[in-house]
């Protein structure tokens, strides 16, 4: 085959796709690049473990949830769920998808649902936050807002300052808001952990949150977690003021 006659079907070839790129792009375009962040340490046992997993299910498929994304510039969020103990126990448990409806909103919360606990030790939101800015870096989204969503029990105690994480992820053009769950059950080797002078959701006001109208709740149990969690995501979908306490 001739140079030429090769070039004409490699373009042949090639054509479909270049077709397919502008929709392709187009699909990438949403309102919300979103992490959620969630703490899998030991502070953590399996029972509370479950009901943040099912907390994140019934958020992720609620109604009104659907209605925020839906009402968007865009009508789409992309998401993805991560898991952090550790600095080196971070993992993408599942990794991007975009949510535009109720089918797609369910697909995703069933894999956050089902998928296995993949840590137990420290607390390193820090290295949390690290690894959610690398992800988002890497998805090739357009996104209006870029926001990473931590919901945990405790301090950081692990890993970098968490200051200078945070401080890396405003700098990046991430928002970062924190939902923090009250242990009252806690024992004497992590009562500092889990509730630190002036209280776990002041320190994550101080410490972790930041970024254009970023906020924290509070919940005071995992039972209330995922009523919590919906109105955070209303709230993060459609960039809504919010008052700081659940």
């Amino acid at each position: 085959m001739t140079l030429r006659r090769r070039t004409a079907a490699l373009a042949l070839l090639a054509a479909p796709f270049l077709a397919s790129a502008p929709a392709r792009a187009a699909e990438e375009s949403v309102d919300v690049a979103l992490v959620l962040l969630s703490d899998v340490s030991r502070s953590i046992d399996d029972i509370e473990f479950k009901m943040q997993k099912e907390g994140y299910a019934a958020a992720l498929t609620d109604r009104r949830v659907i209605e925020a994304i839906k009402g968007g510039a865009t009508g789409g969020i992309a998401i993805a769920y991560v898991e952090f103990a550790g600095p080196r126990e971070v993992t993408t448990v599942v990794d991007w998808h975009t949510i535009r409806d109720a089918a797609s909103a369910q697909s995703f919360a069933t894999k956050v649902q089902t998928a296995s606990r993949t840590s137990w030790g420290r607390t390193a939101i820090s290295s949390g936050i690290d690894h959610s800015v690398t992800l988002i870096a890497a998805s090739g989204l357009e996104a209006t807002r870029r926001v990473i969503d931590v919901a945990g029990d405790g301090t950081n105690n692990a890993g970098r300052d968490i200051m200078e994480a945070r401080d890396a992820a405003i700098a990046a053009g991430i928002t970062i808001n924190a939902l923090a769950i009250i242990n009252e059950r806690p024992v004497n080797w992590n009562m500092a952990h889990v509730q630190p002078p002036g209280g776990l959701t002041k320190w994550f006001e101080d410490n972790v949150i930041g970024g254009p109208g970023a906020f924290a709740l509070e919940v005071r149990d995992f039972r209330s977690f995922g009523e919590a969690m919906t109105r955070k995501l209303i709230n993060e979908i459609a960039a809504l003021p919010v008052s700081p306490r659940g």
